[in-house]
């Protein structure tokens, strides 16, 4: 009976695990493709990260947020801490910092599996195929600048449109948490309520604070400073009498916006400065993209300054990632499905014949060879053209 029920399921995929038929995979191996091509003509090398490290490097900087999702398990030849990555920047980071050294701004890109132990609410999924980029070594906005627009040529040649870019700056409430004098745990309170945009929870926080009314003026309207380009001149002036690096964080944010509207006019752009992403790493600007069909980001990324500094240097850093399962579903949505062109060859020994199928299949041409006593005719198995011999020679004909 146990034999039974074992063989009965064992199918079956662990919850938020999926796999890939071949019409799939060919989409989604040849999306990646084209997008690490893309990646190589900015001048983004290829790095490889291990699927499985060290837990402690697995959660430097970004990786902090990740511990709850991060899979862990003991190495039985050190005794250490392992964790299977759930998020491949730390270790490109590393890369960067550890074994790279350079001096000068260090462009990598990457494509992997990552493991989540709980899935996303939207999506399901526990096993992402993570692709991104990072451009390390450099501080200014054009650098930020770069990268954003990596990102929005990336979502071009996934063949989407109606791109919706939101952007933010976490300098903004970092610097208003210090100005108001917060301690650890009020700026973690204050940091939850404005994720949730919850207006009266946040006045019940502020009327229970020290702190300096214009101040908590600012912080009660932030989850309400949000909206497209011309809405931001209004914000700029609420921060009249706010720190320097308020107003330096908001000047920044507006500079980046005014060189995106120029570059991208029919770009759909807006700011939310209560939007928080990795506010625990990102030290800067940060970014996500949109699209109508999708309830939540389809890319994402920001600032995130001085990542390297446990791996031994401390180095400027901006970069983006993005789920490339979920982008090659949206682009076979949006791309014809073109048929697979495949060739059946005849199974006989002839050497005229073997040459052809190895010419055939030098040229990129698929040539799938008949064998013995296999049922299925040519039709069956999805071909389109046949071998047939035609006045001496191996010719390639339609199926009929």
């Amino acid at each position: 009976m146990q034999h039974a029920i074992q063989a009965k399921n064992a199918w079956l995929l662990p919850d938020g695990i999926e796999e890939m038929l071949p019409a799939e995979a060919q989409c989604l191996e040849n999306l990646r493709n084209r997008l690490l091509t893309l990646f190589s003509c900015w001048g983004y090398e290829l790095v490889i990260p291990p699927f499985i490290d060290f837990l402690d490097s697995l959660l430097t900087g970004a990786g902090h947020d990740l511990d709850l999702q991060t899979f862990k398990l003991t190495d039985q030849i050190s005794g250490e801490l392992l964790g299977i990555r759930a998020d491949m920047t730390p270790q490109v980071a590393r890369i960067d910092a550890h074994n790279l050294k350079h001096d000068w701004p260090t462009r990598l890109c990457y494509a992997g599996t990552v493991l989540h132990t709980s899935g996303d609410p939207l999506e399901k999924s526990r096993s992402p195929l993570q692709i991104g980029a990072e451009l390390y070594g450099h501080t200014g906005l054009e650098s930020d600048f770069e990268v954003i627009c990596l990102m929005l040529e990336m979502l071009a040649l996934t063949g989407l449109t109606h791109i919706h870019l939101d952007l933010g700056h976490v300098g903004i409430y970092r610097a208003l948490a210090e100005q108001a004098g917060l301690s650890e745990v009020q700026e973690g309170e204050l940091f939850a309520i404005l994720q949730r945009k919850a207006r009266p929870e946040l006045k019940e926080l502020l009327a229970e604070l020290t702190i300096d009314t214009e101040l908590k003026a600012l912080l009660l309207k932030l989850p309400e400073l949000n909206g497209d380009q011309s809405a931001l001149a209004t914000t700029v002036a609420l921060f009249a009498k706010a720190a320097p690096e308020v107003k330096q964080a908001i000047t920044e944010l507006q500079a980046m916006i005014e060189k995106l509207a120029r570059r991208f006019p029919a770009l759909a752009i807006s700011f939310d400065l209560a939007e928080l992403r990795g506010y625990h790493y990102h030290t800067g600007i940060v970014f996500a993209a949109f699209v109508p069909e999708v309830g939540k980001e389809i890319a994402r990324g920001g600032r995130y300054d001085n990542i390297g500094e446990v791996f031994g240097r401390a180095r400027a850093a901006t970069g983006f990632s993005a789920d490339l399962k979920v982008l090659a579903a949206l682009a076979k949505r949006n791309t014809p499905t073109q048929a697979r062109e495949l060739i059946f060859a005849p199974c006989l020994e002839d050497t005229a014949l073997h040459e052809k199928i190895r010419e055939l299949r030098s040229q990129q041409q698929a040539v799938v060879q008949q064998l013995p006593g296999q049922s299925g005719s040519a039709k069956d198995m999805g071909c389109t053209a046949v071998l047939e011999h035609d006045h001496f020679n191996w010719v390639v004909k339609p199926l009929a």
